[in-house]
């Protein structure tokens, strides 16, 4: 098992998650936060320290294609190893649906 970064995740990129990760496996894209899941080591501190509730594990239902693009994402997007202030609308876009097909950018 490995921990995965979702949709919840965009627009929004809270960095609280990266402060607690143990091993650096955070990586930043322009809208949205990933997690290399070769270098996740399964301690889920992670998990509780996003206020979106945009980390899961990947085997919850749903994150087989969240596990597909954390992957490529962190193959290409700089790794993050201290927490940024997030976004100035942030809040805004905290209970946005379909976030993935309105805003996600590669």
């Amino acid at each position: 098992m490995t921990y995965i970064v979702n949709e919840n995740c965009i627009k929004c990129k809270y960095t609280d998650c990266v402060e607690v990760c143990p091993v650096d496996c955070f990586y930043e894209g322009e809208n949205m936060l990933v997690i290399h899941p070769d270098e996740c080591i399964d301690c889920g501190v992670c998990e509780p320290e996003c206020p979106v509730d945009a980390i899961q594990a990947d085997t919850d239902e749903g994150a087989e294609s969240w596990l597909t693009l954390n992957r490529e994402m962190s193959e290409v997007w700089p790794n993050i190893t201290e927490k940024k202030d997030a976004p100035e609308d942030a809040d805004d876009f905290a209970e946005v649906k379909d976030k993935y097909n309105k805003f996600f950018i590669r």
